[in-house]
């Protein structure tokens, strides 16, 4: 490969190294065009291609001319900034798709409610996201214990388990108990929690809150208020928001383009939006 293969953009003070080849794959872009010396905008000097733009924004251009596609990091949040720029190197599909509304990070909110009796622990989790209740329900597993049907188990922890389904009021929240189950008369003598990918099967309710709280901030959220809902019922309101994980914007070469979504812990093939 050739010197003259490679080039050198300063972009307002920042560096960056690729080939000719990769501006060439949009031809009509800007960056196509500043090979030829006809742009004033670009000036070369020491051999180097200098253009008085923003260097940090600049990176994410370069990756979508190199890919094809834009993986925007989850606490990206100047669209305004990068709008701006990919219209200055002559990407319209690259603006529009950052223009539209889906592009956008929208906050996701979350509430655990909590309410204690004595030894009894109630929770009710409510998200504006279903596809994150669906993944807490496939996490919290509730066990009962059930009635000694002989005398022959010493310890507590020896007592036969049944598990108990999470009770979902709707596809956005899901409901489950801990502790000393007064409501269940005989049938069981207490529940346990547990929260994968702890194993432990937790009986008291305060336990099993820390336990949640931690696993959330894990998750990307952020506890945003905690408030008392009702002292007499000692009912307290946890409420967590996250900013929705990023986009992938995808352009062929900017004559189509799409999105699609990663997970921004998981590094599978993008599953399509429809």
């Amino acid at each position: 490969m050739s010197n003259q293969e490679i080039i050198t953009l300063n972009v307002g003070g920042e560096t960056f190294t690729t080939l000719v080849s990769t501006l060439n794959k949009y031809p009509e872009a800007r960056l196509a065009r500043m090979l030829d010396g006809s742009d004033p905008e670009f000036r070369v000097g020491n051999g180097h291609y200098f253009v008085d733009r923003d260097g940090t924004l600049f990176k994410h251009i370069l990756d979508y001319i190199r890919n094809g596609q834009l993986s925007l990091p989850a606490d990206f949040f100047d669209y305004p900034g990068l709008i701006r720029e990919a219209e200055f190197y002559g990407l319209p599909k690259l603006a529009e798709l950052l223009s539209q509304e889906g592009s956008r990070p929208r906050l996701e909110i979350l509430e655990v409610r909590f309410s204690v009796q004595e030894a009894h622990g109630f929770f009710r989790v409510f998200c504006s996201q279903s596809s994150t209740v669906e993944m807490l329900a496939s996490r919290i597993s509730v066990y009962a214990e059930q009635p000694a049907l002989n005398w022959n188990y010493p310890h507590q922890g020896h007592k036969p388990m049944a598990p108990v389904p999470l009770l979902r009021p709707s596809h956005h929240d899901l409901v489950f108990q801990c502790g000393t189950d007064y409501s269940a008369g005989d049938e069981f003598a207490a529940r346990y929690v547990t929260v994968q990918p702890d194993e432990r099967k937790l009986i008291n309710g305060t336990n099993v809150l820390g336990l949640l709280v931690d696993i959330l901030l894990k998750e990307g959220f952020r506890l945003i208020s905690t408030r008392t809902i009702s002292a007499e019922e000692k009912v307290e309101c946890y409420t967590f928001e996250r900013v929705k994980r990023a986009p992938v914007l995808i352009g062929n070469n900017g004559d189509k383009a799409e999105h699609t979504f990663i997970h921004p812990k998981k590094h599978g093939r993008p599953t399509r939006k429809r």
